[in-house]
């Protein structure tokens, strides 16, 4: 994902190589996901939400939609490469990897909670050129291809071009963020938060970075930022966000990564990123 900060041409992709029908794979295997997830999870799965057998549950879903997802992509483009956060790595030789995140949010789909996403990007020789987020319990879908804008889709309607807000200064900002499971890093995400409160209209945090992400796309946050994401985390929620209109990076100068994540508007972002920078938002 480059920064976004760069003016670089995208890289020309050859015929064999269609954004468009990338983005058709990446909705239905999306789709599908979305549906086993939601279909196939216990009634009473948060009843014992502090107990081990719940978790593996979770984790036993999570392994079952990303085999799903990898499956119905490997059958239709066999030759490409995949990422992804339960089955780690394999290499492709069509210049085409997907990076999958098939339950982002694992805590949230434990307790009955509505904010959990499938994550679904396709890479060309490392850029994002499209992009696909299935959030089951919000009945919305987003999805966008490189240079073609986001669009969102609510209950089956027809889809909607998806905008970032207005410009707004940054005490009238809602900003989203997360926390790592790490407690020192937990800990040091939360002292950031207390310094960063005051400065902003408030603080939200879902639980999912990718629905935070196409939230900044949408409208319904003005910045988002999280440490600790891993690229099926973020690399599909970035590409909605940024073909939104929002700004994306990581500290100045550099792309999205595990060491920050940032995404607002234009002008929160102007003033959210040197003010993460000061305040040492990448330090554990």
């Amino acid at each position: 994902m480059p920064d976004t900060e760069t003016t670089e041409e995208p890289r020309p992709m050859p015929e064999s190589v269609s954004p468009s029908e990338l983005l058709d794979l990446a909705r239905e295997a999306g789709r599908r996901a979305g549906l086993l997830l939601r279909d196939g999870r216990p009634a009473d799965l948060g009843v014992a939400a502090t107990k081990s057998s719940p978790i593996d549950v979770v984790t036993e879903m999570d392994i079952a939609a990303e085999k799903l997802i990898t499956g119905y992509l490997s059958e239709h483009r066999p030759e490409d490469g995949f990422l992804g956060e339960e089955g780690g790595s394999s290499a492709g030789t069509s210049g085409v990897r997907w990076v999958v995140d098939p339950l982002d949010g694992t805590v949230n789909y434990l307790y009955g909670l509505p904010q959990w996403a499938v994550s679904i990007a396709a890479e060309y020789e490392g850029e994002v050129v499209a992009a696909a987020v299935e959030a089951p319990m919000r009945q919305e879908s987003y999805y966008a291809v490189r240079g073609g804008g986001a669009f969102r889709v609510l209950s089956g309607a027809a889809p909607e071009r998806m905008r970032c807000r207005p410009a707004a200064p940054l005490d009238r900002a809602l900003i989203g963020t997360g926390f790592n499971y790490v407690a020192r890093v937990r800990t040091a995400q939360a002292a950031l938060a207390q310094r960063l409160i005051p400065q902003v209209r408030d603080i939200r945090r879902s639980g999912s970075a990718a629905i935070d992400l196409c939230d900044v796309g949408g409208g319904r946050l003005d910045g988002f930022y999280e440490r600790g994401l891993h690229p099926w985390d973020l690399a599909a929620g970035d590409l909605i966000a940024r073909e939104s209109g929002a700004r994306t990076g990581g500290r100045p100068g550099l792309a999205p990564d595990g060491e920050l994540t940032v995404a607002a508007t234009p002008a929160v972002f102007e003033v959210l990123q040197p003010l993460l920078e000061d305040l040492g938002a990448w330090h554990d």
